[in-house]
């Protein structure tokens, strides 16, 4: 036990001495990389005083290699510059902003006069090697930037960037889209043991600071930036990065004042130009009228939809330019149909006579207008709608032995042809009706259909 003690001692008074060794090592590295910059004040600068500085600038500024330098970065979006759909490119110019400690640049400000932060050509510094993985263009930073060095060893470098990158743009619900673009922040050559990434500021500072030194007031607007860490595996080595989520939106009031409000009215007076009379020939002409603007303005407004893809607002434009032609056919066949029953009425089917005549006495129940009934056993005279005249509902009675004027036994037909003839008219009055309706009930269902995704 007595031996042991003095061995204890020894042991203590080691490991005592060997803290003051490192202590003192440490504090004589701290003064051998703490820059003299007296006279600063007074003189400007000495380049010599950071020349040593600027010869370990191909080196990663670090006294200890196994300690990887944390890079703190952040970044202003201060412009939207072009989104290409076609080729799914977002083009956006960017202020990144990095900040790393190089303890090879320190100084005392009290013997500088107060000096706490210099500039120095960024081309004379050890600069970390950070891309961004979605870029897609050769990178056009000016060369000749400058960064701040700071008292305590902080580097401060900003430099403008115009990024062109790659994003997975989704134009199914335009002119009412937002797109989710990523910027991904990361270091080419350096892995996590070497480098890791930090944030500079919050991701709600980057959001603010964007949105009010934004300079684009067009087509898109910045709703807000996100963030997440993952780690980027390639074989079997680990890069550390952060990655931005961009969401933007795209302003509708150029599309909606310039395509929808136009093919809205179109459509509505193509839908309007069914209470045009049928019998007087104008209401195809004027639907082909119709028809053919709404293909000029298509042709017109091509430009400004997207040059790729299938987005809703086409779907819509299909359907609109369906519906108008459908109308169109439905005018032609009614057109054809009352000039046929005029001229060579044909025999009507007894189930479509038995069925026209019921839904006459249903809408005579239920208007509760009171028929006048003609004195004597002449043929009864009924209004029908959309007629400008009574028409004769009795047939001819067989027997009868009244004769026309002119004293023809023949003409005792006619009021049976004319009862054929108004019989057919009603038809087709009641056809046009039913057709409008169920053009106005597609339209609508189609409509409100297309808003509802819109508004999904």
């Amino acid at each position: 036990m007595e031996k042991r003690q003095p061995c204890m001692q020894g042991f203590l008074l080691c490991l005592i001495l060997s803290v003051l060794l490192q202590g003192s090592l440490s504090h004589a590295r701290s003064d051998a990389y703490t820059i003299n910059c007296s006279g600063f004040h007074l003189n400007g600068v000495d380049p010599a005083a950071f020349q040593p500085v600027f010869d370990r600038k191909a080196f990663r500024p670090v006294i200890n290699s196994s300690i990887p330098t944390l890079v703190n970065i952040s970044f202003t979006l201060s412009a939207i510059l072009d989104v290409d759909a076609q080729i799914q490119l977002l083009t956006s110019f960017l202020w990144v902003n990095m900040v790393w400690d190089n303890p090879f640049i320190r100084w005392n400000p009290e013997e500088c006069g107060g000096l706490k932060k210099i500039s120095v050509a960024a081309k004379n510094l050890w600069l970390p090697d950070i891309f961004i993985i979605e870029f897609m263009d050769v990178d056009q930073t000016p060369p000749s930037l400058s960064a701040y060095v700071y008292s305590s060893g902080r580097i401060k470098y900003d430099k403008p960037m115009k990024v062109t990158s790659i994003c997975n743009l989704d134009i199914f619900y335009f002119p009412f889209d937002q797109q989710n673009c990523t910027l991904t922040f990361s270091s080419f050559l350096y892995t996590v043991d070497n480098l890791l990434l930090g944030m500079e500021k919050e991701v709600w500072e980057i959001t603010d600071n964007s949105r009010s030194v934004i300079r684009t007031q067009g087509e898109w607007e910045l709703l807000g930036i996100n963030k997440a860490t993952p780690k980027l595996i390639v074989g079997s080595s680990l890069y550390d990065q952060i990655m931005f989520y961009v969401t933007i939106r795209r302003r509708p009031r150029l599309y909606i004042i310039n395509l929808l409000v136009p093919s809205g009215f179109l459509i509505a007076i193509d839908a309007l130009s069914f209470f045009l009379p049928a019998e007087g020939g104008n209401r195809a002409p004027f639907k082909m009228t119709l028809l053919l603007g709404y293909t000029v303005f298509l042709l017109m407004m091509n430009d400004l939809l997207p040059p790729s893809g299938t987005p809703l607002i086409s779907v819509y434009f299909a359907l609109c330019l369906s519906l108008m032609v459908v109308s169109l056919l439905e005018s032609i066949f009614l057109t054809y149909l009352l000039n046929l029953v005029t001229t060579q009425p044909p025999p009507m089917p007894r189930w479509l006579h038995s069925l026209l005549l019921r839904y006459l006495r249903a809408t005579d129940c239920y208007k509760k207008r009171p028929q006048k009934e003609t004195k004597g056993s002449g043929p009864s005279l009924v209004h029908l709608p959309g007629l400008m005249e009574p028409v004769v509902m009795a047939a001819w009675v067989p027997g009868s032995s009244e004769t026309s004027p002119n004293g023809d036994p023949g003409s005792k037909r006619l009021p049976l042809e004319s009862s054929a003839v108004n019989l057919w008219r009603k038809f087709c009055h009641i056809l046009d009706s039913l057709l409008f309706w169920l053009y106005l009930l597609f339209m609508s269902s189609s409509l409100i259909t297309i808003i509802a995704l819109w508004n999904s």
